[in-house]
């Protein structure tokens, strides 16, 4: 550059560019990238709604695994969205129902002595979630969750052991619901 265009470079256009640049990045910051998050206020579900969760038919050879399930559905919606259990059917906004389709238990690890160290108990289930209101299917879908746990050579602390695996593989798979609901509600 000679000092002549040096010259006819002037503070009045360095503001007019400067101006025009900082217009852009307001734009494109408010345009944003499209991204929202999960559980706008169009989807979400809110201690507005009352849940009634009908009986979980069960599939499988465990006899507690429905009850567990039940229970945890229905203690993870009011402890994520404070929405309130339901008395009754009629007295509901929202009814989940389903059935459990698979209960699995695996050893995951073994001890040098070819012994079973720890387990992975896996639940499967299909649930869908109806509103009372105008009948309509809100969701269905199948969803799974495992926990692992130790292996112990006491029978009665083995049952333990899996009924608290099971509690909290329901647990997960009730935040998995809620979570998923949320994001296709």
């Amino acid at each position: 550059m000679n000092d002549r265009s040096r010259a006819s470079f002037h503070p009045g256009m360095c503001r007019m560019v400067l101006t025009f640049f900082t217009a852009v990045v307001v734009l494109l910051a408010l345009a944003g990238c499209g991204y929202r998050p999960a559980a706008s206020g169009a989807n979400r579900l809110d201690s507005n709604h009352r849940l009634w969760v009908a009986f979980i038919a069960n599939e499988t050879t465990s006899s507690s695994a429905q009850t567990v399930l039940r229970r945890a559905l229905l203690e993870e919606a009011h402890t994520m969205r404070g929405i309130v259990p339901a008395g009754s059917f009629e007295s509901a906004d929202l009814q989940v129902s389903g059935s459990l389709r698979s209960y699995s238990l695996g050893a995951l690890s073994y001890t040098a002595l070819d012994r079973a160290r720890e387990y992975r108990l896996t639940i499967e289930v299909e649930l869908e979630l109806r509103s009372t209101v105008d009948k309509t299917l809100a969701w269905k879908g199948t969803l799974k969750a495992f926990q692992d746990y130790p292996a112990n050579d006491d029978l009665a602390l083995q049952h333990s052991a899996e009924e608290a695996a099971l509690v909290a593989a329901s647990r997960k798979l009730a935040q998995k619901f809620l979570t998923t609901l949320e994001q296709s509600y």
